[in-house]
């Protein structure tokens, strides 16, 4: 990497976006990213002075071609996206709106850009659904046997960028991410909400029963601080066309985290599954190996899981 190299974030005043950004400045490149008009920008309040955010949607293909061809990144890093699985099979037009017509707007956009060192997809370990014991822990090999819209979603922009890559030589590296969370993270996934409702039991006159869906699900859980510095490292070090996993290598079961929680926050509270929040297309198990990551480019999680947790209570608490 050229000091200054020049990085560009779709999806920069997101969670990962943001903490994406900061891990970059920190390692001297220049940060630029893009945001949907009115989005937040308070993610990155603490970095704010030292990125330049262009805010039109990815959805508008002359937009895009606007952008990028007058910023030609250096390193372009595709986090913009539909994320959340539950939300998806509400709003599964917009999320393949987003999430593969935004893709290829950008990849069109990029597709002349011959500064380019690394295009790099973020997709999802949720494109691999429901998989047998003996796949475990799973390896970027696994076919996708996608059961969410957003899976569906992600399965289908690995193609396109697959495509771009073949017909016009994007440098393209893609990176199936394993469940992530930390400071920032929105309630519209599963440990945030669980944080949120468990400081709201802690205040005067706050439930002190909670409802929740199935604790019976495993999954693999790292922090997302590991997981950006594993997107910079690909970006930076990966082999064109290949796919890498990063991951903490761990199932933990949902119920074990949410006991972790309330026993961290010392606050007394029921738990009440409801069955309204039961997802149909839940995977059962989700586990993956970092083996190739490691070995290639020397990244594993550094970051506890008890860390995270204390971290992320934390953050709702100022909220």
């Amino acid at each position: 990497m050229s000091k200054n190299a020049k990085a560009y974030i779709t999806g920069i005043c997101g969670f990962a976006g943001s903490w994406l950004a900061a891990e970059l400045i920190s390692r001297g490149y220049t940060v630029r990213g893009a945001a949907l008009p009115g989005e937040s920008d308070k993610l990155l309040n603490r970095i704010k002075s030292q990125v330049n955010i262009d805010r039109f949607d990815i959805t508008d293909e002359s937009a895009c071609r606007r952008v990028f061809a007058r910023q030609k990144p250096e390193y372009l890093f595709h986090l913009a996206a539909i994320a959340s699985v539950g939300q998806s099979f509400g709003i599964a037009t917009q999320t393949f709106d987003i999430n593969v017509n935004g893709t290829r707007n950008i990849l069109e956009a990029i597709k002349g850009n011959k500064g380019l060192q690394r295009f790099l997809c973020v997709s999802s370990s949720d494109i691999y659904g429901r998989v047998k014991p003996d796949d475990l822990p799973l390896k970027p090999t696994q076919l996708p046997n996608p059961v969410s819209p957003y899976a569906k979603s992600k399965v289908a922009a690995e193609y396109l960028v697959g495509l771009y890559a073949d017909q016009y030589g994007i440098p393209v590296s893609i990176v199936r991410p394993f469940n992530h969370t930390g400071p920032g993270q929105n309630d519209n996934f599963v440990i945030p909400s669980f944080c949120k409702k468990i400081l709201a039991a802690g205040k005067p006159g706050g439930k002190k029963v909670m409802g929740v869906g199935n604790l019976d699900v495993y999954r693999d859980i790292s922090d997302v601080r590991d997981i950006v510095r594993g997107y910079r490292l690909i970006a930076e070090k990966g082999t064109p066309g290949e796919i890498y996993h990063l991951c903490s290598g761990k199932a933990r079961r949902i119920g074990d985290i949410l006991n972790k929680l309330i026993e961290f926050s010392d606050i007394p509270i029921r738990i009440q599954k409801d069955r309204k929040l039961f997802r149909k297309t839940d995977i059962p198990v989700l586990r993956g190996s970092f083996h190739k990551t490691r070995t290639e480019l020397g990244w594993k999680p550094e970051i506890t899981i008890d860390h995270t947790l204390r971290d992320c209570l934390t953050f709702w608490r100022s909220q």
